[in-house]
């Protein structure tokens, strides 16, 4: 079973506020929040972009805090690097992050919580900006089998715009072979165009304030495996991930027509905000003509 330590309430209403704060320079949209269930196990299975930045992730874990609140736990399977960082993994934890793995999802699922994936992994995170309208889960179906066994029902969501916050030219999947970063479970080692490095791997980029879509689709309901057969029929379970990957690249093509350009987007709603905060300043607005500033 998961640490019922965690999440831990009193870390993720202190942490809050700050992600609000970051992700308000991608001006963020969620639609379809009905479709998750506010109670019970779910397994909510996401496209994942923004590479380091990931936009689309915070984006979707408020979303889901908002819809369950604390009461009812979020979990979200993370790759076992991060969870090992010194000072990183700890806080991941106490959020409600999980070691990606059946295993770990079971548990999740067992105590009854909401359960976020992204099967694409790095893979998809790191896609080259030629493909960010894309939604590539990169043959992943273990959610699948997840979701068959723990009879569940899945919650599709998509983003789009959180990969339009970076350009990344290439994944470096060759650079990472030569690297040896397989021994760590990386097939990447991106490269990125940017300011204030130019072309750079890997390191920060200053990130594009691309406005974010996130999408939440009606659930595919997998709860009854009498319809599906045997989770571990491959058959059953390809015919599963194929539908649910036209599911979300269907979302994402109408994400993309109704919003083609997402950066221009985010930069129209940022800059009256900053307009006015540049005109107010530090100790409020201008005072009107004619009388003291206070």
């Amino acid at each position: 079973m998961t640490d019922h330590r965690y999440p831990d309430p009193d870390f993720v209403c202190r942490t809050v506020p700050l992600v609000r704060a970051y992700t308000r320079y991608f001006s963020p949209v969620v639609t379809g929040l009905e479709h998750l269930p506010p109670a019970g196990p779910v397994l909510v299975v996401g496209n994942h972009s923004g590479l380091y930045w990931m936009p689309d992730v915070w984006v979707t874990a408020l979303a889901m805090l908002e819809r369950r609140g604390l009461r009812e736990p979020s979990y979200a399977l993370v790759h076992d690097l991060l969870l090992r960082a010194p000072g990183v993994g700890d806080g991941l934890r106490r959020l409600g992050a999980l070691p990606a793995g059946m295993d770990s999802g079971l548990a999740g699922l067992k105590d009854g919580g909401a359960v976020l994936v992204y099967p694409g992994g790095d893979r998809e995170a790191c896609r080259p900006w030629r493909e960010r309208g894309r939604v590539d889960l990169g043959g992943h179906s273990g959610f699948v089998r997840l979701a068959l066994q723990a009879g569940v029902p899945v919650v599709p969501v998509v983003a789009h715009g959180g990969h339009d916050v970076v350009v990344i030219l290439s994944r470096g999947e060759v650079t990472a072979r030569l690297l040896g970063l397989g021994r760590l479970r990386l097939k990447v080692f991106p490269w990125t165009l940017g300011l204030p490095l130019g072309v750079a791997p890997v390191l920060p980029q200053v990130p594009l304030p691309a406005a974010v879509k996130v999408s939440f689709l009606p659930a595919l309901d997998w709860s009854v495996r009498e319809s599906y057969g045997d989770p571990e029929d491959p058959d059953v379970v390809a015919a599963c991930f194929d539908a649910t990957q036209r599911v979300m690249q269907s979302e994402m093509d109408r994400l993309r027509a109704a919003c083609p350009r997402p950066v221009a987007e985010g930069l129209a709603r940022l800059l009256p905000t900053w307009a006015h905060a540049a005109r107010s300043g530090p100790t409020g607005p201008p005072a009107r003509s004619g009388q003291p500033s206070a």
